[in-house]
């Protein structure tokens, strides 16, 4: 199998520049894990320069193989939550002076709760230590699990974010270990449980699916009363992961960014490099 070679619209940034550096030292004093290192995000040097990163807790290993996804998985023991981490990630948000946090997780399938109460820990944590702090988090689907959503919810994070990542058709071969359904019905209970919390979810683009189930996923998140949209370019971590079946063009992403507003989306960041939480804090709207 081989690369297809990438066009000049996904040239990444630099990962230079004294702030970046700043970043990286501060989650080494922490003994902090990002999903911008772990998952190969291209965007890591841009985000690291502008201050800012996403949080990667539970650990750095998942329960589950996407087939998309550079995080290693473990089917062996992993490690219990380190009680710990919530009070460090909520100082290393401080010292980098965040007033938007995201938070996200490996799935973590081997505990009880996939690890909702570690999630609502964190916010907690991040709450008392920065105050007026907004907080998104990303979370795993937990299984659908209604009790544990309802400690996430409880904790009060400012934006639920669950990504369906591919079309209903690619899904099983892409995620075998997860279900397009089953994460619209995560969505859809969420906005019982925290009616007035916005909640987001994206898609990668460029694994195989056509305009027409791409345009039936944004309807099935609106239908769901998803509001905020991501759209990014699906990019091959490696030889083993799924391959990457064409390069969307930024006129492309464009097009689809006018027509999920069209749908009812209050934002939508849609590019080449647009990540879950690329700049969330402007598309948000609440900073």
């Amino acid at each position: 199998m081989t690369y297809k070679k990438k066009p000049s619209w996904l040239r990444m940034p630099e990962r230079g520049s004294e702030e970046a550096a700043k970043v990286r030292s501060i989650l080494r004093k922490y003994s902090l894990d990002t999903v911008c290192r772990q998952a190969m995000c291209p965007n890591l040097g841009h985000c690291f320069q502008r201050g800012t990163a996403t949080f990667l807790i539970l650990g750095n290993r998942c329960t589950r193989s996407c087939r998309y996804c550079a995080i290693e998985h473990s089917e062996g023991f992993l490690d219990k939550p380190d009680a710990n981490e919530p009070e460090r990630l909520a100082e290393a948000a401080a010292e980098m002076e965040l007033r938007y946090v995201i938070i996200t997780s490996v799935t973590r399938d081997d505990l009880e709760d996939g690890g909702a109460g570690h999630f609502a820990n964190t916010v907690k944590a991040v709450r008392e230590k920065i105050s007026g702090a907004r907080i998104e988090v990303l979370t795993p689907d937990f299984r659908g699990n209604s009790d544990a959503l309802k400690v996430i919810a409880d904790a009060g994070p400012d934006v639920f974010n669950h990504n369906l990542e591919t079309v209903e058709r690619l899904f099983p071969d892409v995620r075998p270990e997860a279900s397009y359904g089953m994460s619209l019905e995560v969505l859809e209970l969420y906005g019982k449980l925290a009616p007035s919390t916005p909640r987001k979810s994206g898609l990668m683009l460029g694994l195989g699916e056509t305009e027409i189930e791409i345009r039936n996923a944004l309807q099935d998140l609106r239908g769901k009363g998803v509001t905020m949209l991501t759209l990014g370019q699906y990019l091959q971590p490696s030889r083993k992961h799924w391959p990457v079946d064409r390069y969307v063009t930024p006129d492309e992403f464009d097009a689809w960014k006018d027509e999920a507003l069209a749908m009812g989306f209050v934002s939508a960041a849609s590019a080449p490099l647009v990540r879950s939480s690329f700049h969330s804090d402007i598309y948000s709207g609440l900073t």
